[in-house]
């Protein structure tokens, strides 16, 4: 799995793509979905962010944190632009960050409540896509087909226990 640095570096304009649908209103806003103990879907509003080193999420003690914290497999998916059904996608492992100075510089970053119980997670991309719904009419009159870019990390996926 890629860092977002490591993914950015490959598909410059993919990733420029997915951070101006992230924090298109100003605080990264997106659907986290996790994996639940039964193996199913769980999915939440968030506000990850991207920074120069990665992409981060403060998650609060919760059914998420414990889910991520038990299986690191996620899907992340943008919010919505009010004018188009644009969307970025990501999926991929999230892991606790443990450097302490990393996460206090970040928490005084994002401003992240000091009295809430949160952990810092950074996710790895193994896919990123990005879709474009936006209504573009071509020269008889017929509307485009959605624009659509995938990546996905040609490394191999690592097997990882599921606790």
């Amino acid at each position: 799995m890629a860092s977002w640095s490591e993914f950015a570096a490959v598909e410059p304009r993919l990733a420029a793509s997915v951070h101006a649908l992230v924090h298109q209103y100003g605080p990264g806003l997106g659907y986290l979905a996790t994996v639940r103990p039964d193996g199913g879907p769980r999915v939440h509003p968030v506000s990850p962010f991207i920074s120069p080193e990665g992409l981060f999420c403060f998650v609060v003690d919760s059914p998420k944190r414990r889910d991520l914290e038990r299986d690191g497999r996620y899907a992340l998916h943008s919010f919505p632009p009010e004018d188009t059904d644009d969307e970025a996608y990501l999926s991929g492992l999230a892991r606790p960050v443990d450097d302490a100075a990393q996460v206090e510089r970040y928490a005084v970053e994002m401003r992240a409540e000091p009295l809430a119980d949160w952990r810092l997670f950074e996710f790895t991309i193994d896919v990123a896509m990005i879709v474009r719904h936006s209504q573009a009419t071509g020269p008889a009159g017929q509307l485009s087909a959605p624009y659509r870019q995938i990546w996905h990390d040609p490394r191999p996926t690592l097997e990882f226990d599921v606790h």
